[in-house]
């Protein structure tokens, strides 16, 4: 089972807390798509790719031209604009946006290959992951990050007594009972997520460190030091640089 019982299920899916998806400039949205392209054999125009959780759509209309035929799916239409905006700016013919909750609604025809960013965290069961599995095609595979538990800053924020800011330092590190009554989105570690991937019927493939990109600092000395020095390449194996879990799966063939 999923770990909600701990916390308010439907604060997960509160559109106050689904954040501001990255943007199509953002270093995490370059970092996300180097790291796709550099799976061996995730990408090809024979391919179909959905994107669950797609927000505005940068990432998915980034690599649908180099896809069959592409669909981005989100839980609200909040940024739909936004996406129509992109995909006209990139002369995008090939990608479509729908309103769809994977928890709830029935799922459309199955795809060769799927891309989830930060998403799961904010299911209401995590265990509805398994929506995941039955959207690829046997043998198809997948791509999902969700937040490092080790990263120094609570990356989605909690609503903390008397405490004003909601990104505190070390917050997430405290135990998973006192993090998730507090924080606006569940946060993982390596072994947490494997299991509940594995328990969905996933095959990991690679898991991966993403490198904090800084994109919330402002443009500054400070920030090219850090951008061109500890925080410069995609990924990274110390644990505390880190703000996201790559990880990639596939779904085993029938």
């Amino acid at each position: 089972m999923g770990n909600t019982d701990r916390v308010d299920k439907d604060m997960f899916v509160d559109e106050h807390y689904l954040g501001k998806p990255a943007d199509m400039t953002d270093r995490l949205t370059s970092r996300r798509i180097r790291l796709v392209e550099s799976i061996e054999g995730f990408i090809g125009t024979d391919l179909t790719l959905v994107e669950v959780g797609c927000g505005n759509g940068a990432t998915s209309l980034l690599l649908a031209d180099r896809f069959k035929s592409c669909s981005s799916i989100d839980i609200n239409d909040d940024h739909v604009e936004e996406f129509n905006s992109m995909k006209q700016q990139l002369a995008i013919d090939n990608c479509s946006f729908s309103v769809l909750d994977v928890e709830q609604d029935p799922l459309p025809d199955s795809f060769d290959r799927l891309i989830s960013f930060e998403v799961i965290e904010h299911l209401r069961d995590d265990t509805n992951v398994s929506a995941y599995f039955d959207l690829l095609k046997p043998g198809g595979m997948a791509v999902i990050s969700v937040p490092n538990k080790w990263w120094i800053f609570e990356t989605h924020g909690a609503s903390l007594p008397l405490l004003p800011w909601n990104r505190v330092p070390f917050f997430s590190w405290l135990p998973r009972p006192i993090h998730e009554k507090y924080a606006h989105a569940r946060i993982y570690t390596r072994p947490r997520i494997r299991k509940l991937m594995e328990d969905a019927g996933f095959d990991i493939l690679d898991v991966q460190l993403i490198t904090a990109p800084l994109d919330v600092l402002s443009d500054g000395v400070i920030k090219r030091i850090f951008t061109s020095t500890i925080f410069r390449n995609d990924t990274t194996r110390v644990p505390f640089l880190s703000t996201s879990i790559f990880m990639v799966l596939r779904k085993p063939q029938e």
